[in-house]
């Protein structure tokens, strides 16, 4: 009885701040489908709009080219995602599989570096892209490199997909090795799908991690051609002195996508986010 009465008070502090983290995503959407006459600062806040309209979407996709941003936005994010994944796999692999000198010193180096913020580095990152010509100015294709090339692998994904590594038994390795695999033969077609929830996971931090990035493409960026959505609806919140209902109706348009994309994970999110974590 006691075990169940202290499951059912969890479950209500879980509700509640379920419920508590959904408040600023319901007054944006409140905020988005309120019309011209409905006060949006009004005290206390009316979640449920009087003047229930769609015209603020309709407005937002007549007046900016919002699908171009998303579809910049998605050629950034799903290339990030694809190399983030590829990367940090070659990268984890041979840190949690193979023996060579100097191995753990290598592995705690790139540890280190979840610890330095990228607005420290910042600079002589842009230097470096600068003189690679990967900005939007000399093409778009460098535009687009520009944006990806300094988050296509990261400490985090290395330290993931190594700790998955880790879970999987030798034994089956060597299994493979008897029946005539060769090494890539053995990652690509046997390790990697052993540690998909891994990658799954690894994939959706690093989608919504670029897909919500601001400060790089808002420093690297100067054609509005490859605008991504957090820059684009910057620009849109100047453009029309600050009509938040326009803004939150762009926001709304770029929360979709990470949703959706969260949706069709989520069924590894808990068993990835779990992988390897008594592994050491």
């Amino acid at each position: 009885m006691k075990i169940r009465i202290k499951n059912i008070f969890t479950h209500i502090i879980l509700i509640f701040i379920c419920l508590l983290s959904l408040i600023p995503f319901l007054w944006l959407l409140s905020t988005a489908l309120k019309g011209r006459s409905e006060n949006i600062f009004a005290y206390p806040p009316v979640f449920i709009p009087k003047d229930f309209t769609f015209d603020n979407f309709k407005e937002v996709l007549k007046l900016v080219p919002i699908i171009r941003y998303v579809i910049n936005s998605f050629i950034v994010a799903a290339s990030t995602v694809v190399l983030n994944v590829i990367l940090s796999a070659l990268a984890a692999y041979p840190l949690a599989r193979m023996e060579f000198k100097g191995k753990k010193i290598a592995f705690f180096a790139i540890l280190a570096t979840i610890m330095v913020p990228f607005q420290t580095i910042m600079l002589p990152i842009y230097i470096i892209t600068l003189k690679l010509h990967l900005i939007d100015s000399y093409s778009i294709t460098a535009g687009y490199l520009g944006m990806i090339m300094p988050f296509a692998v990261n400490a985090f994904g290395i330290f993931l997909l190594r700790q998955a590594f880790l879970t999987i038994p030798k034994e089956i390795e060597e299994s493979a090795v008897i029946d005539g695999c060769n090494s890539f033969q053995i990652f690509f077609k046997l390790l990697l799908p052993m540690i998909k929830p891994s990658v799954a996971l690894l994939a959706i931090f690093t989608f919504i991690g670029s897909w919500g990035e601001f400060l790089w493409p808002s420093i690297v960026l100067t054609n509005e051609k490859l605008f991504t959505l957090p820059v684009g609806i910057n620009n849109l919140s100047s453009a029309f002195s600050s009509d938040y209902r326009l803004v939150a109706a762009g926001s709304i348009v770029s929360i979709i996508p990470i949703v959706i994309f969260f949706l069709a994970l989520q069924k590894y999110f808990i068993s990835g986010s779990t992988e390897g974590a008594v592994k050491g």
